[in-house]
């Protein structure tokens, strides 16, 4: 069985957090918190109320309430980067640490774990390219737009990611892997 350590095991919950969170801002952000969502319920109560503000201030108002979260998605973006970078210097570091796809050695179990990984680590980094170049718009408006669009289908395949990892973690602790949740949480 293999050996997590303590800077693997780090690195892994990192990038476990930073991905929840930024999961978490950049989903209230297109849904319950949009800008369109929460000017419209501060239109609406301003209207029951017989007050009328310019819509700019409407604007105003959202973006104060939207922008501390949007904040938090900031920032654990940079936390992402820096996990991610590590372990892509701690992956070519200690050899891949996943079964290699590719290789007529591997299993088919192993071919699909090693698949789903490769996919994970290139559609986090199109998810760390997309989101920095919107950030400090680094192309066209119409690059933009097609990059806003990739970087919110996080929203679909970090859960899809998330489900296959855990029925891989319960494959593994049903099968010949008994113990590797213990050993990633708390080493050996």
């Amino acid at each position: 069985m293999k050996k997590f350590t303590t800077l693997h095991r780090i690195i892994h919950w990192l990038i476990a957090f930073a991905m929840l969170v930024l999961f978490s801002t950049g989903f209230l952000r297109m849904y319950w918190m949009s800008k369109k969502t929460i000017t419209t319920a501060i239109s609406a109560e301003l209207s029951k109320n017989n007050v009328q503000l310019p819509q700019e201030s409407v604007v105003g108002i959202a973006k104060s309430i939207i922008n501390p979260m949007f904040d938090w998605h900031i920032n654990f973006a940079y936390v992402l980067v820096f996990a991610y970078i590590l372990r892509i210097i701690y992956l070519l570091g200690k050899g891949v640490r996943y079964p290699n796809p590719f290789s007529k050695s591997s299993t088919g179990k192993e071919k699909l774990q090693g698949t789903v990984y490769s996919i994970f680590y290139i559609l986090l980094a199109v998810q760390i390219v997309t989101g920095f170049a919107l950030m400090w718009e680094l192309a066209s408006e119409q690059a933009l737009e097609r990059a806003e669009k990739i970087h919110k289908f996080a929203v679909y395949w970090m859960p899809v990611f998330v489900l296959l990892h855990f029925a891989g973690i319960t494959v593994a602790e049903l099968t010949n892997k008994k113990g590797i949740t213990s050993k990633m949480i708390g080493g050996e």
